[in-house]
């Protein structure tokens, strides 16, 4: 079976210290992945409001976030402006395209997309995909193939404001199959390959699993009758997760399956099916999320 792999680069130091660690260890196993950058600044700091909600605190303990992130992620933005990424590491940026993976757009302020998409004007959104894509395109010398929303957070507004880009697909949910969005009746031209394997940081500390039942856990839940898109991050398994991740690798491999990057999914545009994103949740994940549903 083919896994679609996509790495999410959120922070100054998952693009620094996890995206050249993890294009080592894929180079090492033969293995083509969908990196999604973001390059402005690198305010994730501010979501430590939200630790006054208990479902988001929990989540911190539960995943033991501090030792997972390090400090200089969780508190980056916080009491000073925030880094902008891109400029800082270009190279790391070019190192992941140089080594062939599939180059995607993330975010140009991630948290301010996670933390503010749902009221977005759209013209802030417009603003946002510009500057992020314009900068990313400068660095590699080409303009990114693909976008994910940052938390899988994505409205309507911000489909129809990513059709003004050159985008192959987009990466923005959670959900079963390749669709192409439908938005008040007219079907989108950029279609949907949605996140069906849950994260890390959702599994964890839930349930009993521990880092030594997570990979037969992840196993578990690879299926033979679908598509199989797994998310990893820079932040997590680029750097204190690697260990456990090539583990996976190593064990994913040996039963004849293949990691490939999630272009590799897209079929014949005729016979991509239509759907919808709504809001939904996820267990292990607070807040929302966008969640593919069936149209109508």
């Amino acid at each position: 079976m083919k896994i679609g792999l996509r790495i999410d680069v959120d922070t100054l130091r998952g693009t620094r210290d996890g995206v050249p660690a993890l294009c080592r260890l894929l180079e090492a196993h033969g293995i083509r992945a969908t990196f999604f950058f973001s390059v402005g600044p690198d305010n994730m700091g501010r979501h430590l409001w939200r630790l006054v909600r208990p479902r988001f605190l929990v989540k911190m303990l539960r995943s033991h976030a501090a030792g997972l992130y390090g400090w200089d992620i969780l508190l980056r933005g916080t009491c000073w402006p925030g880094t902008i990424i891109g400029k800082r590491l270009g190279d790391c940026l070019r190192l992941a395209a140089g080594a062939g993976h599939e180059m995607g757009f993330h975010a140009w302020d991630h948290y301010a997309w996670q933390a503010h998409i749902e009221h977005m004007q759209p013209e802030a959104i417009r603003a946002g995909l510009v500057r992020g894509v314009d900068l990313m395109t400068t660095i590699v010398g080409t303009p990114p193939t693909c976008s994910a929303a940052p938390g899988w957070r994505c409205t309507d507004a911000a489909l129809r404001e990513k059709e003004c880009f050159p985008f192959a697909f987009n990466s923005d949910c959670r959900g079963q199959t390749v669709f192409r969005p439908v938005v008040a009746g007219i079907r989108l031209n950029q279609p949907q390959v949605p996140v069906t394997l849950p994260t890390y940081d959702e599994v964890i500390g839930r349930n009993g699993i521990d880092a030594e039942r997570y990979n037969d856990c992840l196993l578990a839940k690879i299926r033979s009758d679908g598509v199989n898109v797994l998310t990893i991050h820079a932040e997590a398994e680029g750097i204190v997760c690697r260990d456990l991740f090539e583990q996976f690798v190593c064990r994913l491999r040996a039963l004849g399956h293949e990691f490939v990057p999630l272009g590799s999914f897209l079929p014949a545009a005729a016979i991509i099916p239509a759907g919808c994103i709504a809001k939904g949740n996820v267990p292990g994940r607070e807040g929302w999320v966008a969640i593919q549903q069936p149209v109508g």
